[in-house]
């Protein structure tokens, strides 16, 4: 295990397997690096794979309170412990904050997103024709 540190100083928890282009896997809300370490296992023959504890998980620090944000510089910190960019594999919540981060500008040089939730949403015309029936 390696410990690298956010912008704010939390550190995060991350390891690393295996040797060639960086990736790495941000894992859901309830899941910690270990979650991963099947699939890096599988991808360390061809990839440098870094698994982490995201934030208030595992090995790493927590900052209260919790912001997005927080977490995107968790996951900079790591892509920068990977050689400045990598590709990011997220799962669940943590594709979507790996999608958001990519947004926000961090190297990630390819996503792949597994299982991102995603709220529908409301359209207020249905909302208002249902309250007229």
């Amino acid at each position: 295990m390696e410990t690298v540190y956010s912008k704010d100083g939390t550190p995060i928890a991350c390891e690393r397997t295996g040797s060639g282009p960086a990736l790495v896997c941000v894992g859901g809300a309830l899941n910690d690096r270990g979650s991963a370490a099947a699939l890096a296992g599988l991808l360390a023959g061809r990839h440098t794979v870094l698994t982490y504890d995201r934030r208030g998980r595992g090995g790493s620090g927590d900052t209260p309170p919790y912001a997005v944000d927080r977490e995107i510089e968790d996951l900079a910190a790591v892509i920068d412990a990977a050689g400045g960019s990598a590709a990011v594999y997220g799962m669940s919540s943590g594709a979507v904050l790996a999608l958001r981060a990519a947004a926000a500008g961090l190297p990630a040089t390819r996503l792949a997103l597994y299982e991102p939730p995603f709220h529908a949403g409301h359209d207020d015309r249905l909302i208002r024709s249902r309250a007229y029936n």
